[in-house]
């Protein structure tokens, strides 16, 4: 007979993915930020089979992207006798989301109208800054899906596309005019126009995603709060802690004629003549501060992730210091930037100080873009305040002004966001329905929530590499089976920015005795 017992373990972690296939998934979600627009054609000139095939391929093709308002976002637009605009850029933020709405879809029938929905995309839904419509200032794609037969007169609308900035893409399923669809993709042909069969179309899949890719591709190195003497490096997160480490090498920017910096492991001085300098940060880290800079000075920074699953491009930066100021000549503020931001405040600074020349600093900010804007003044001994009660995960408009003795007044803004809320998981519950299998159910606290990270593991990596599960926020319990005889069982809410706190139990199963149910509550 068997007898089961559990023994658990309360730990408050923050949880990462730490298998290859998730690892590798969230590398490619963090890449790109952009706005992408699928012109489908869902007249009745397109087969049901075809059109069922077509929407399976955007459901593959899509599924590897990270969506919401800060990375990339897609639109639907059918083509019929009216075109309809199935889901706007603003429709989803999750991949759940989005692939219950693709299975929706249902084909509307009708004439190509195919000049009319690009009036549409042109006017409305690519339009910069429109409701529902384009992010400003971000790449914008349209990738118009065709059986190429009739398409209409499409090369005007599709050049003032392209004019406006809009890179265009197109998938033909049938023996359509080429002459026609190759004068309005976006250069090169080759990397944006293909023709497939129907059945043939997730051999593109890989393709058309990198070249989507390659138009959206986020800078993701980043240089803030530079100073005389220090700047900050941000890069979006393409590494967690159990993949790798960032490698950072720095140095004097080479002169003219000099060529290009060595940046070899045995190299301590740059072609620039300045020694080059080296720092290290985990995986699961996006920032780091270089110090004891030189004012007025051009540097070159270098950022390698080293990860152990797969080769990950470096990315490379240039920015130089800020000159040591001339009071008399120079009106401050000079620059103005945030740090130290947290759920309900930010730490505003300034420079350069020029206290014989100012007479008093005021600073105003409100909530973007229609909050009330609040007003505190310091004196002209002052170079930072930190602004109090903030709502969380809210950016904010803060504009730093000097008065100066003389009369004039020099102003400049910035924009500071605060931290999202991420309450951790309330309590965590663990029983046994078998000789190797548990259930656990948790529940969740606080607003935000995209979902939960169930992930399990046995003792010491020796039954395999841990497993993990994605859940929706309504799910509040899941069954765990065939779990080796010592289990490790965690759980974590997701939020949009980040992970919250999670819980973890460990359980052990004894097969000497006859089994019986045992539970397990633990709260944090």
């Amino acid at each position: 007979m068997e007898r089961i017992s559990l023994t658990c373990v309360l730990v408050a972690v923050l949880l990462r993915l730490t298998d290859a296939q998730n690892a590798v998934s969230e590398t490619v979600g963090n890449c790109c930020e952009g706005d992408v627009l699928f012109l489908l054609d869902s007249s009745g000139s397109i087969p049901s089979y075809d059109y069922s095939r077509t929407l399976s391929f955007l459901s593959e093709l899509l599924q590897p992207f990270s969506l919401g308002p800060d990375q990339v976002r897609v639109g639907l637009l059918q083509v019929g006798t009216k075109p309809r605009l199935e889901f706007d850029f603003q429709a989803h933020s999750t991949q759940q989301s989005l692939q219950a709405a693709l299975k929706r879809t249902r084909q509307i029938q009708g004439d190509t109208n195919t000049e009319v929905a690009l009036k549409l995309a042109r006017e409305e839904v690519l339009r910069e800054g429109g409701p529902g419509g384009a992010r400003a200032g971000l790449p914008r794609v349209l990738v118009w899906l065709t059986d190429g037969m009739q398409p209409g007169a499409v090369e005007e609308p599709m050049a003032e596309l392209r004019q406006e900035g809009v890179a265009v893409l197109a998938v033909s399923t049938g023996h359509g005019n080429y002459q026609v669809l190759r004068k309005v993709v976006t250069s090169p042909v080759d990397n944006h126009l293909y023709f497939v069969d129907i059945d043939d179309m997730n051999i593109i899949a890989k393709d058309l995603r990198d070249a989507i890719i390659e138009i959206i591709r986020a800078e993701r190195l980043q240089v803030r709060d530079v100073t005389t003497s220090s700047a900050v490096l941000e890069w979006r997160p393409v590494l967690s802690s159990g993949t790798g480490y960032y490698d950072i090498r720095f140095g004097p920017a080479p002169t003219a004629g000099s060529g290009q910096p060595s940046t070899s492991i045995g190299t301590s001085t740059s072609t620039g003549g300045g020694p080059w300098r080296k720092l290290t940060r985990p995986g699961d880290t996006s920032s780091a501060r270089l110090s004891d800079l030189k004012p007025g000075t051009t540097y070159k920074a270098t950022l390698t992730p080293e990860s152990n699953l797969e080769y990950v491009k470096p990315l490379s930066v240039s920015f130089t210091t800020l000159s040591v100021p001339n009071p008399p000549e120079a009106l401050g503020p000079a620059v103005v930037s945030v740090s130290e931001a947290g759920l309900n405040s930010v730490r505003v600074s300034w420079g350069p100080l020029q206290p014989a020349a100012v007479q008093r600093y005021q600073i105003e900010y409100g909530a973007i873009p229609s909050g009330k804007v609040r007003v505190t003044t310091l004196g002209r001994d002052r170079n930072s305040t930190v602004l109090t009660q903030l709502e969380p995960d809210t950016q904010y408009l803060v504009t730093v002004t000097a008065f100066h003795s003389s009369g004039q007044e020099r102003a400049m803004s910035v924009r500071a966001c605060t931290k999202e809320e991420l309450p951790g998981l309330a309590d965590l519950q663990l029983s046994t329905l078998g000789s190797d299998s548990v259930r656990a159910q948790w529940k969740g606290r606080g607003s935000g929530l995209q979902g939960y990270w169930v992930s399990w593991e046995g003792d010491g990596g020796s039954f395999g590499p841990p497993s993990s599960r994605y859940l929706p926020p309504s799910s509040l319990s899941t069954v765990l089976t065939h779990l080796p005889p010592t289990t490790r069982v965690c759980v974590s809410p997701v939020y949009r920015t980040a992970r919250g706190e999670g819980l973890c139990c460990t359980a052990r199963f004894y097969s000497d005795v006859e089994p019986r149910g045992d539970r397990f509550q633990s709260r944090a």
